[in-house]
């Protein structure tokens, strides 16, 4: 292939990305953004990534180091796929509050500070510099390949880098937009981004299989390529690898470049639904061939071939010029699209935080009032990004004259570490409401001095490269750039305050507050209308006249007024400066409306104002969510009440058709009896007999009645207690000696632990005792066990005494443990149980009378129950009432 075709073929390609990026720029004009709104275009226009660096650089990379090629994909894949949801958020914010760079986004977190957006524009500067030199030098060894001799002509070398300069300056500032985004870039970033993942896919495809014969083949050379002795290089390295996956992590979201397509392109996050597999599945498919691609080219290559070059000397080798053209358009895509979007990056911070605040400065020394009348800004603030755009491409150009010689995968490096001390500050001032200002400043500054010194200089042979023992030299630097970085912005920001503008800004960022919900709409100023006309006339300084009066005029609509001049109030001073902010960014826009009139039309305590009405709002949003959960918890319980009450009432029925019974038994049997004696001739043995009966019956009904009578006055607080002095020992002595007269229970064990029994306590003896025999003969009648085991547990502690008894018999369901305490609640029939069942009823009032509990214990084998005694009972030396109402 000649080398004029290849020049006529590459100028052919540029003039195809030259026609879809107008066309979409066009189509955009008209307000058609369908096609650049879609996630496919945005997925392929996050390529810009993949450069120089992973096309050509890969496979040299590869041949020297083996698997430590992957790092540079596994970084945004972990990002890309492991948190999607965090960069959602990331979009959001940055949309919510239009900034226009990644200085910008750090910059208006921590107080709309221009020095720090200007320090971060610096840095940023120094760090793309290597890079673009890297992808200038890849597309002058790419033509070189190709042309006569070993380089690119001089004049072909410049005209490149002028064409490049052109490309991003007529379709990066046509205009100063509202919101920094360039349809057409992003569309022909797209186009390149397939152009360059095919070329290498057909090539990597074309090598394993028309080359190797096959991936078995291929797997087995990599295997003896590994093994041979000049591959010490291919040893893992895992503080190396930590080092670069963390810093390629990184550099997604920091590069200038990587943050314009990830963050400032989309119209809102919802492309990043798709990004998050699309994104990792194009890495994969760039990566898949880098290791055969550099064990083929190592093998059938000559030894003098550089590595980095493989994928053009392949092809050309074995007289594939198509395929050979394939790639270096694929090659050429990579460079160009990285340098075009680069420069747009770097252009608008460079302009929004060092050119413009350097004018803004000398009209406001030139006077407040002829800086607001002045001419049309937009002419100057065009020029500064055009001049920036030149300015960048110029600096690459210079360093890849000076440092171009060195490998294309360490010039890289060297910018993803320089950007990665950005991170820092850019996450911390997401998430932490309490970073500073202050923290930024000494965590950006020591990470990149430590950078600077470490890694950028030593790539330029200005400096030596430190050893540090076993640890990889560019892993040290990289953990204590960061290290430092993360100390000194964590302690910092502890050690001092924000200022009122920083605390606004942290609650906006770290909430994702929007300004305008949570500005309040001050009262307008006396001089509102002068200020008014002088916002209106930078507006139109920045945005040209039809557009400045069609947002003052909806302003103005929104506010209840004719015309277009709105009243001066914190909303719309706000709304205003996140609308300039798009164009110029958001610390340049703060100090835009600053100089007009001398000061900002709004008081500090109106911020503070503004910034305890989103705090108010966040807490209603939050007392809202509260309230509705405690009206779901409150709904809950209103059903669970109704089914308790549904069951009692259940069980008040049983309660009163066994009392009647219990009432009705005795009497009939007194009354039949009685009648049996008043006959005249009944043996008297009989009329022995039938008196017993009666007798019986009799002292039935009155316990029966006794017990209701007892319920009742207990319930009532009406029942008078007897304090005393009693030992447990001999209360629970006797309550088993009561219990075991009835008959019921002879088998049972009684486990006791006498010596602690032995506890003086201050109640009422025969109340308690009351309980005590309650429980145990409940115990008796139904731990129907084997070997039934009754055992009593008396524990004195601080506030009292406790006593717990328990069997092993069946216990009682956990459906039934809330009603056992109830007067109408039965868990066997009467027939069974030979009673009405208000043993647990009277006991529990009883306990409350005396100042304690009773309660049941879930989780035991058999039933279980525990008494608390309080240490002094209520009404101590008197007779009290028991005033508290059943549970």
């Amino acid at each position: 292939m000649s080398f004029d075709t290849l020049v006529f073929a590459a100028l052919i390609y540029v003039g195809v990305l030259f026609a879809v990026a107008w066309a979409a720029d066009r189509a955009a004009a008209r307000g058609r953004t369908g096609w650049t709104d879609r996630p496919l275009v945005y997925t392929l226009s996050l390529s810009v990534y993949c450069t120089a660096w992973t096309f050509y650089g890969a496979v040299g990379y590869a041949s020297r180091s083996g698997l430590e090629f992957a790092t540079i994909y596994l970084g945004p894949t972990v990002v890309l796929a492991g948190s999607w949801w965090g960069l959602r958020r990331l979009v959001r914010v940055a949309r919510m509050h239009r900034v226009t760079s990644v200085a910008d986004l750090i910059s208006a977190r921590f107080g709309k500070s221009n020095p720090l957006a200007a320090l971060i524009t610096l840095i940023a500067l120094v760090a793309a510099t290597p890079y673009l030199a890297l992808q200038l030098e890849s597309i002058a060894l790419s033509f070189a390949v190709f042309g006569p001799g070993d380089a690119l002509p001089g004049p072909l070398d410049l005209w490149v880098a002028a064409g490049l300069a052109v490309f991003a300056i007529l379709f990066g500032t046509r205009n100063l937009a509202a919101d920094e985004r360039h349809h057409g870039v992003v569309m022909a970033i797209a186009v390149e981004a397939v152009v360059k993942l095919v070329a290498f896919v057909t090539l990597g495809l074309w090598v394993v299989w028309g080359l190797a014969g096959g991936p078995a083949e291929v797997i087995m050379r990599i295997a003896e390529r590994a093994a041979s002795p000049d591959a010490a290089g291919w040893v893992l390295r895992p503080d190396r690898w930590t080092a670069l996956i963390a810093v390629s992590a990184a550099a997604v979201l920091t590069l200038p470049r990587m943050f314009q397509v990830l963050v400032i392109e989309p119209a809102d996050e919802a492309p990043l639904n798709s990004a998050s597999w699309a994104f990792p599945a194009y890495l994969l498919g760039m990566s898949l061939f880098v290791l055969p691609i550099a064990v083929i080219g190592r093998e059938m290559l000559p030894a003098d071939a550089p590595p980095d070059l493989y994928v053009l000397h392949l092809p050309l080798s074995q007289g594939a010029d198509g395929l050979a053209l394939l790639v270096f358009l694929g090659g050429f895509s990579s460079a160009t699209s990285m340098v075009i979007i680069s420069a747009i990056a770097l252009a608008t911070m460079i302009s929004n935080h060092l050119l413009v605040p350097l004018i803004l400065a000398a009209r406001r020394r030139a006077g407040a009032e002829e800086a607001a009348q002045s001419a049309d800004i937009r002419g100057p603030l065009l020029a500064s990004r055009r001049i920036a755009i030149l300015g960048v491409i110029g600096l690459g150009a210079l360093y890849q004259a000076v440092g171009g010689g060195q490998a294309l995968a360490a010039m890289g490096t060297v910018a993803f570490v320089g950007v990665a001390q950005l991170l820092p500050a850019m996450l911390g001032g997401l998430l932490w409401r309490g970073a500073t200002r202050r923290g930024a400043y000494a965590g950006i500054v020591a990470g990149a001095a430590v950078w600077f010194a470490l890694v950028f200089l030593p790539s330029l042979g200005l400096a030596p490269l430190i050893g540090f023992g076993p640890v990889d030299p560019l892993a040290a630097a990289v953990f204590l750039s960061l290290g430092l970085n993360i100390a000194l912005f964590t302690s910092v920001s502890l050690l001092t305050l924000p200022d009122p503008q920083e605390r606004l800004q942290a609650l906006s960022f770290v909430h994702a507050v929007a300004p305008e919900a949570a500005t309040a709409e001050t009262p307008p100023r006396p001089d509102g209308a002068a200020r008014s006309e002088a916002l209106l006339a930078l507006a139109r300084r920045v945005w040209g006249g039809e557009e400045a009066l069609r947002v003052f005029r909806a302003e103005a609509e929104r506010q209840g007024k004719s015309g277009f001049l709105p009243d001066v109030t914190a909303g719309f001073l706000s709304r205003l400066e996140r609308r300039l902010a798009g164009a110029v960014g958001t610390a340049t826009a703060h100090a835009m409306l600053a100089q007009v009139g001398g000061q900002r039309p709004t008081t500090m305590a109106e911020l503070m104002a503004v910034a305890g009405e989103a705090q108010r709002a966040q807490q209603r949003a939050r007392q809202l969510k509260d309230d509705s959960d405690e009206l779901a918890r409150t709904a809950r319980r209103l059903q669970e009440a109704n089914e308790r009450l549904t069951a009692l009432s259940v069980q008040k029925d049983a309660f009163l058709s066994q009392i009647s019974h219990e009432l009705r038994t005795p009497m009939t049997s007194v009354r039949a009896f009685s009648e049996l004696l008043r006959m005249p001739d009944i043996p008297d043995e009989d009329r022995a007999r039938f008196a017993g009966i009666i007798h019986d019956e009799a002292s039935r009904l009155t316990r029966l009645l006794d017990d209701l009578l007892d319920l009742s006055v207990l319930e009532s607080g009406r029942a008078r207690l007897t304090l005393a002095p009693v030992n447990l020992h001999d209360l629970i002595s006797r309550a088993i000696e009561a219990s075991s007269a009835a008959g019921e229970g002879a088998g049972m064990t009684i486990d006791r632990d006498l010596p602690a029994e032995h506890v003086m306590v201050m109640t009422d003896p025969d109340r308690l005792l009351q309980v005590l025999i309650n429980l145990i003969g409940n115990a008796r009648k139904y731990a129907h066990a084997e070997r039934p085991l009754l055992s009593i547990r008396v524990h004195a502690h601080a506030a009292g005494t406790r006593i717990d008894i328990l069997d092993n018999g069946p216990g009682i369901p956990p459906e039934q443990q809330d009603l056992i305490f109830e007067k109408f609640s039965r868990l066997t029939d009467s027939a069974s149980a030979g009673g009405a069942g208000l043993g647990l009823a009277i006991s529990r009032e009883v306990m409350q009378a005396l100042g304690g509990a009773i309660t049941y214990l879930p989780g035991h084998d058999g039933a279980a129950f525990r008494l608390e005694l309080p240490r002094r009972p209520p009404g101590l030396g008197e007779t009290p009432a028991a005033d508290a109402e059943p549970a």
